[in-house]
């Protein structure tokens, strides 16, 4: 959107893939699961779980948030890599930016999950006539707070729709389905804090 895009900050994709693929084989090992058991209880097919672990393809959020679930993290825990000894301060080219492959959805760590902290800071970016659906989250019961600083959304939480503009703060604690959807010709950047 303009010249705030984060895309330009965009990480090695391979690098990236790589790097969650790992996360993901040590957490699936950590808990002595197999690809088939951890297949079993996301949901996601073990071909794509292999996948995955040895950075053949890039996951979607769909895909990262099933996972994050079983593993009772939010998505954000699941992508970066924790520190134990949170630093106070990020610069914002040391604040972890991933693209979803296919729908162009941006998301900066602007305050990434750390050992000691409960809050965590996302900045996103949906590009314009785009529709991201979830059947539910990935950690029932978290606090949302997200702020529109740019564009046009329609979050739609549990059923409930909410057209919001720059400026418009929408907070929800999330149990089920939630749908963010961008007008044909506008996009939406906004911050989402999750408590």
């Amino acid at each position: 959107m303009g010249n705030s895009s984060l895309a330009a900050a965009l990480p090695d994709a391979d690098s990236l893939d790589r790097q969650i693929g790992a996360g993901l084989r040590r957490l699936r090992q950590a808990q002595g699961w197999s690809l088939d058991e951890l297949a079993t209880r996301s949901g996601v097919s073990r071909a794509t779980l292999s996948r995955l672990e040895n950075a053949e393809v890039s996951a979607t959020t769909a895909v990262l948030c099933k996972l994050a679930g079983v593993f009772g993290l939010t998505a954000s825990r699941l992508l970066y890599n924790l520190e134990e000894e949170a630093q106070p301060l990020l610069r914002r080219s040391e604040q972890p930016l991933w693209q979803e492959p296919g729908s162009g959805y941006l998301r900066r760590a602007v305050s990434p999950p750390a050992a000691g902290f409960k809050a965590e800071v996302i900045e996103a970016e949906i590009p314009a006539h785009t529709r991201l659906a979830y059947d539910g989250p990935h950690r029932p019961g978290l606090e949302h707070h997200l702020i529109m600083l740019e564009g046009a959304l329609t979050m739609t939480v549990e059923g409930v729709r909410h057209d919001l503009r720059a400026g418009d703060c929408l907070r929800f604690v999330l149990y089920g389905t939630n749908v963010f959807e961008t007008p044909p010709m506008t996009g939406a950047r906004y911050l989402l804090v999750m408590v």
